[in-house]
């Protein structure tokens, strides 16, 4: 009987550290197997028990040997994209042996998105070394006209920190450039004033050197102060710093206090974001009701 099939068990679930090589940084996500029906309320309700920035809920679909539904929850609501639970379900399946193709692809509120398992070159002596390069699309910022209430609340909310540029996302996100490394890591956002912010969360960035560029997400109106390594905020990412360097291809860093690590191409022609990373298994077990 496979994780997927009827268990009396219940349902089989993973906890993954995603965008990481090392247990205990990155991202966490629970990644659950469904194998019977269960309505929003319960699914919901799951992901507030997990109490971690995404659980994700995978269903094979009849007839695809390597195609799945795909949802996500914060413990408070349902979104329609996330990155790193979509990478931590991904690296279920490829570790656990539940597909024998490299590509999956995820039926989802965003559309179809493929995961594919790509040999880790970097260590090559480590024959089950991989990476995962996630497919999705890409998240376009703009100007923003905002009013004096709306500016004086969103410096507030970020402690009165220099803002270099601040931007929109095509997700009712607000994208702020900060002027250095330090000015992101050392930052010490007022949750309560973000909450009063006129969009859905705040993801802050700034150039770098060892890395092109840094950033950071809080989202507590989502259930999710600060959110440690966050996919789909690299989708406005890099469509921000690619017309800022004139590049495509970028290594990043979240810092959080967790911190993680992506690779990333954005494919203009496409107009779609290309991100890699490496997730590590920490826990399994059963959901007993």
């Amino acid at each position: 009987m496979t994780i997927i099939e009827k268990s009396k068990r219940g349902v089989k679930y993973f906890v993954v550290d995603a965008f990481t090589d090392s247990a205990f940084k990155g991202n966490p996500a629970a990644v659950c197997f469904l194998n019977d029906e269960r309505d929003d309320a319960w699914l919901q309700s799951l992901a507030a028990e997990f109490n971690i920035s995404q659980t994700s809920f995978l269903t094979p679909l009849t007839g695809f040997e390597a195609r799945f539904s795909l949802r996500w929850f914060t413990p408070v609501a349902e979104v329609d994209l996330c990155g790193h639970a979509t990478l931590a379900s991904a690296h279920c399946l490829f570790s656990n042996g539940l597909v024998d193709s490299d590509n999956i692809e995820f039926v989802t509120k965003s559309g179809i998105l493929t995961a594919k398992r790509v040999l880790d070159t970097s260590e090559l002596n480590d024959e089950g070394s991989f990476l995962i390069e996630l497919n999705f699309p890409v998240i376009p910022t703009c100007d923003i006209n905002l009013s004096d209430a709306s500016s004086s609340m969103i410096s507030k909310a970020l402690s009165g920190a220099t803002i270099l540029d601040i931007k929109a996302t095509a997700t009712n996100n607000i994208l702020v450039v900060l002027p250095s490394l330090e000015s992101v890591t050392e930052l010490q956002p007022r949750m309560d004033d973000i909450l009063k912010c006129p969009c859905d969360g705040i993801i802050v960035t700034a150039a770098g050197s060892a890395y092109d560029f840094h950033s950071r997400y809080f989202a507590p109106k989502l259930g999710v102060d600060e959110d440690p390594v966050c996919g789909s905020a690299h989708c406005a990412l890099a469509h921000y710093w690619s017309l800022k360097m004139n590049k495509c291809d970028f290594l990043a860093h979240q810092a959080s206090r967790r911190s993680g690590t992506l690779k990333i191409h954005f494919d203009k022609e496409k107009q779609r974001v290309l991100l890699r990373g490496k997730a590590v298994t920490v826990m399994e077990g059963h959901v007993l009701v």
